[in-house]
Parts: C-alpha cells; structure tokens; sequence
C-alpha cells in the first residue's frame, strides 16, 4: 500500500510559508530508531543542525505552488540566489566568507519533544553531567523580559569591492566586522570598511525566562533555586510570571565574546535553551469554560428538565373578605421601604449598597470610601517640609 508520512503535511506549510516552527516528537522517531532518540537527547545542540539541514533538502520537493513572499528577506534572498546561481554557470569562485550560511535561508524552525519515558528533573538536580542534552524541568516562572529581536546572521557589504560578508552569530553578543576579508580588496589592498546591512541580516524573537523550583521540591532548611531559559521564535510568549510550566530544552554553558572569553576560567554561568513549553495550570477562563455551549450540550441540559413545573407548596393568602375589616396584611418585601422626608433632611438619603462580584485569590481590594479620604488627606493643607 501508499506509505504514509507523519510530517507530509507540516513540510508543505513550512514550503508554503504557512508555518514557521517543526516539532520533532522523539517517541515517534524511536519507533524507527530507539538508537537515534538516545543519540539526540545525549547531544541535542547537534542533531538540531542535522534535522535542520535534512528538512531544509526536502522543503523543494514538497512546494505544491509559488510562495509570495512576505517579507524584504524574502526578496533578499531570491535576488542572491540568483546571482549565486548566474555564477555557477560562468564558473567563478567565492571565499567561505562570501557563502550564504544555512542559518539565512532558513525560513522556519526546529524544535524536540522529549520522550514520554523521561522524568522531569528538579532544578537543583540539572548539573554539569546535563551539559548538552535535553532535559526537562518543572517550575514556577518569577520574571518574564520583554520580546527582542535577536541577530542570528549579520550581513556586512563593503565599500570599495561591494562584496556581501556574513557572520553567524552563536551566542548573545558579538564583535562586528570591520575590514573587508574578500580576495579582490586583499590583492588590491584597498582596505575595504564593511558596513553592516540590516535589511540583508536575518533576525528572530528572543525572551529571557527565570523559572524557580516549586515549594515542595526544596529540602527543609534550604533556598528555592531559579534557572534562567532562553526562548526564542514560535515559542516566546507563552508563559507569563506565575505561571508552572515544564519546560523542554538543551542545557547549556553561556559563553562570552571579546576579551572576557579570554580570561573566563571556569563557567559558572549556565541556561537553558527551550524547545518545548506546557503549562501545567489552567487560568480562570479554561476553567470556567469561555467558549459557548454546542447543540449537544445544550440538549443533555435540557433534555433533563421536566416539561410543566410543579405546583408551588407555599400556601396562597387569605382574601380580604375572610379576614374582615381593617388593612389587608402586606407581604414580606425584600425592598426597603421609601424613607421619609423628616428622615431624608436629619440622615439623608439611603444609598442602595453595590453590587459585589467575586474577585479571584491574591488581588487586592480597597474598601469603599478609602480612595476619597485618602486623596482628600493627601490635597489638605499640611505643614509644608523643606
């Protein structure tokens, strides 16, 4: 029979621009490979690259249609293509400097999702034997940055030969380019300066999490500890502070640039780099149900009400002919009674209290009549300080 492909189907969005990140799930790959799963959860920063790589060979075969490009990179790209491919055909070379990097024409992005058999570990308990492989751990997020955009290739032109250089970028900061390293301004020595293009430079969201171990996960006696996670692209935006969330990644050293790689020693500073999100809590909305009953709902609510409602048991009030002269008795009334004006002019008018509405734990509630007194305290005439 047809063989059947689990990720035909995301290989033609990702062809197609219509999605952006590719998640891996480890268990489906060790029903082919148990050896492979092993293999990637021991040195997952490199199989990234690989499955990248075999992705990025197969995405041309799965292109059903012309892509309309979305953005300048888009464009940007095509055009050098071109230009690489007019090359080609007349046979000149270029330097490696002036190769396009996989990292630029890729459009999307690869994740892992750990096997179903791996145990979530303890913050204190990812050490140095995880360097490298993906691990999974469970916390509470305390602080959330800001969503920026990362350099992951810097594109440089010169000013004198007006050859492209690109530079990958591997780590959180890096030392721009200044000369140009192109054969023509090396033979010629003309010094070419580069200067960096923004447009031609690829960029992706980046966010920075503090994930903190649970209550009952710290000994007796000791101190929570907190790890920081790295997130980038699909994934950003999916946590928010307070929430537990278990948390899929490579665990690995930061490694500076510049003159402090020189004289960095030991590495204390390490994170995580996600690549699989899941919160463990639901909000409020999840709880209670935002969305709108569906017709089956509705008639396993309905169908179990009974069609005439039974007879009230309160007994019904004797009419005025039986009770005789005199005023007939009134009803007990939930609404007060109107006030009367001697009453309006000594107490003034009563007020109606306000309707209360449930407020969920932790937020803070100002009692009535606090916010006037308090600004009124803060405007009055107190003894000025100088």
């Amino acid at each position: 029979g047809k063989k059947d492909f689990l990720y035909r189907d995301q290989l033609v969005s990702l062809a197609h621009r219509e999605q952006v990140a590719l998640y891996v799930d480890l268990d489906e790959v060790a029903e082919e490979d148990p050896e492979l799963v092993d293999a990637v959860c021991e040195n997952a920063k490199r199989y990234v690259r690989l499955f990248a790589d075999a992705v990025h060979e197969l995405l041309p075969q799965h292109k059903e249609r012309e892509v309309v490009h979305k953005d300048v990179l888009d464009v940007y790209i095509e055009h050098r293509l071109m230009l690489e491919q007019r090359g080609r055909d007349t046979g000149e070379t270029h330097s490696p400097q002036n190769q396009y990097p996989p990292e630029l024409l890729r459009r999307f992005e690869l994740y892992f999702k750990a096997p179903s058999g791996s145990k979530a570990r303890v913050i204190r308990d990812v050490k140095a034997d995880c360097i490298g492989k993906l691990v999974t751990v469970r916390g509470i997020v305390t602080r959330v940055t800001e969503v920026k955009p990362m350099m992951v290739v810097a594109t440089y032109s010169c000013d004198q030969c007006g050859a492209e250089t690109y530079q990958p970028i591997q780590s959180p900061t890096f030392m721009p380019l200044f000369m140009c390293p192109s054969q023509e301004c090396q033979t010629n020595r003309s010094g070419g300066r580069l200067y960096l293009q923004s447009r031609g430079s690829k960029f992706i969201k980046f966010q920075e999490l503090k994930m903190q171990e649970h209550s009952d996960q710290v000994p007796v006696g000791h101190l929570p500890r907190s790890i920081s996670v790295a997130v980038h692209g699909e994934n950003t935006r999916l946590a928010q502070p307070g929430d537990h969330v278990s948390i899929t990644g490579v665990f690995l050293p930061l490694l500076r640039a510049g003159f402090r790689q020189m004289a960095q020693g030991l590495i204390s500073e390490t994170y995580l780099e996600a690549h699989r999100i899941v919160k463990m809590n639901k909000s409020e909305e999840d709880e209670l149900g935002s969305g709108e009953l569906t017709e089956d709902e509705l008639r396993q609510i309905t169908g179990d009400t009974p069609p005439t409602l039974p007879p009230p048991i309160a007994p019904h009030p004797l009419p005025p002919a039986l009770l005789g002269p005199g005023e007939p008795p009134q009803l007990h009334s939930p609404v007060a009674p109107p006030a009367s004006p001697l009453d309006v002019l000594s107490a003034g008018q009563p007020r109606s209290p306000p309707p209360t509405r449930p407020v969920p734990c932790g937020t803070f509630c100002q009692p009535p009549g606090c916010a006037e007194g308090g600004a009124a305290d803060r405007g009055g005439t107190g003894p000025a300080r100088g």
